[in-house]
């Protein structure tokens, strides 16, 4: 009888200290069966509210001349902003200028005929090259021909390049957008340029693609137009 009522105490203490055991694997199973559906949740919320940006950004904004130039000069250093002389556009959609500048900087508003946002501010000594490109588009010129008038002219000297580097900034969006109750840009990133005529390898050190997302490379190197990228991370 002894013998019997010891076993059947130690059968009572085994299950008594498996419980506990039980009532945990109990509850990791029911976790883990429910940790996947709050994830599933968690990414349908994230992908809606991409979806709800994409649809809401406004397209090809028409600014007035103040929003132009307040959202152009964003594109500027900042203590360069306020005396950069500021590119716009018209009611008619053609380019004037806005504002005189004091200062090497020159900024030109986003052009709302074109999809997409964009606003840039470039050195002073890059105007030449920048100037005669625009009026190349408005002539009509393709890309290629655009490019060889340009490195003809600038070659023979028509057109003035920079003797030192020179900085072009791109603030740029696919659904980019002037807020104007913020009075920021939104949904956009820099990019940044800065030109070396005839830079090369050898004589800058520098990668003719870039060794990793945002690291600076050469492009055209040797070429009247050679310049530094340094493209934002995707």
């Amino acid at each position: 009888m002894r013998l019997l009522s010891a076993s059947i105490n130690m059968n009572l203490k085994v299950k008594i200290m498996k419980a506990p055991l039980l009532i945990l694997l109990l509850f990791l199973t029911i976790l883990s069966c429910d940790t996947p559906t709050k994830e599933k949740k968690v990414k349908e919320i994230k992908v809606v509210e991409k979806e709800e940006i994409a649809k809401d950004f406004p397209k090809n904004q028409k600014l007035s001349i103040e929003q132009q130039i307040a959202s152009a000069s964003l594109a500027a250093p900042y203590d360069a902003r306020n005396g950069a002389r500021i590119y716009g556009y018209d009611e008619g959609g053609e380019m004037v200028l806005l504002r005189e500048g004091n200062n090497n900087f020159i900024c030109i508003a986003d052009n709302p005929k074109k999809d997409g946002y964009e606003v840039v501010s470039y050195h002073t000594s890059l105007e030449p090259y920048m100037s005669r490109g625009r009026t190349l588009n408005n002539e009509g010129k393709s890309r290629q021909e655009k490019e060889e008038i340009r490195e003809s002219e600038a070659i023979s000297g028509i057109i003035n390049m920079p003797e030192k580097p020179a900085a072009l900034h791109i603030y740029f969006g696919k659904n980019g957008f002037y807020n104007i109750d913020s009075t920021r840009i939104e949904n956009a990133k820099y990019r940044y340029v800065v030109y070396i005529p005839y830079a090369t390898q050898e004589t800058t050190g520098l990668s003719l693609k870039p060794n990793a997302p945002n690291h600076p490379w050469l492009m055209f190197p040797g070429k009247y137009n050679a310049h530094i990228m340094i493209s934002p991370k995707e």
